[in-house]
């Protein structure tokens, strides 16, 4: 599976897939101008768009994309929202599954600050591949099958972000609202050590906090865990 990160973080989100027959969006939360550069100008190659929130940095450019053609797959409360309809709107459904192409995809209920926040699991037809998709979220409920890639969330860290508010850098209902709504890296290595990780490729970390993250040390540390390729996003 290639996967491309056309950027990752609270500015703007958009991830592209492929398993060589099918080519997935994951989120819209970028300019379209800079989606279709990070697709070599060639739309008509995608086969959906997934999108799991409303929130800007997520979806904003959902509307354009449908607009140019492309499937956008999103929740019903996502769709309300954002005020989505037309015959490009797929509505999903928390572990339905559905097919796009080669992949079949299993959309999941997230909590988040949001309508109806999902995660999706998506398995290449083609490949055999297996690829969990995590934002937006402090808590993944859910245990998954001989996954290969695994692309999640891994916001901010506790020690970083209570130094910050304690220097008044961050405002503390901030604070607040991350650890509620956003992934720690103590939570994203909690999650890693309830799964099966023998197949595990590649791990990308993705929406990582400008200010109450580490970079380096998350990358270092989910490699000593897990002994994947981990990458970090931006």
């Amino acid at each position: 599976m290639r996967i491309k990160i056309l950027a990752s973080g609270s500015k703007g989100n958009c991830y592209r897939i492929s398993d060589g027959e099918t080519s997935l969006l994951l989120e819209a939360g970028i300019p379209i101008r800079e989606i279709q550069k990070g697709c070599d100008f060639r739309l008509s190659g995608i086969g959906g768009c997934l999108v799991s929130h409303e929130h800007g940095d997520h979806a904003k450019t959902a509307d354009t994309l449908m607009k140019k053609g492309i499937d956008v797959y999103a929740s019903q409360g996502t769709a309300a929202a954002k005020g989505w309809s037309g015959h490009r709107l797929r509505i999903v459904k928390s572990m339905e599954y559905f097919d796009i192409g080669t992949f079949t995809v299993m959309p999941f209920a997230l909590e988040h600050d949001a309508a109806e926040n999902m995660g999706f699991f998506i398995i290449s037809r083609e490949t055999g591949e297996r690829l969990l998709y995590v934002t937006d979220t402090h808590y993944v409920p859910y245990e998954f099958d001989g996954l290969t890639h695994i692309m999640c969330e891994c916001n901010y860290d506790h020690n970083i972000l209570s130094a910050n508010v304690r220097s008044g850098r961050i405002p503390h209902t901030l604070a607040t609202r991350i650890i509620d709504t956003h992934m720690s890296i103590d939570g994203f290595e909690e999650m890693l050590c309830e799964m099966n990780l023998t197949r595990v490729k590649q791990i990308y970390l993705l929406h990582m906090s400008e200010d109450n993250s580490d970079a380096a040390a998350f990358k270092e540390r989910v490699q000593r865990l897990t002994g994947a390729e981990v990458y970090v996003c931006y």
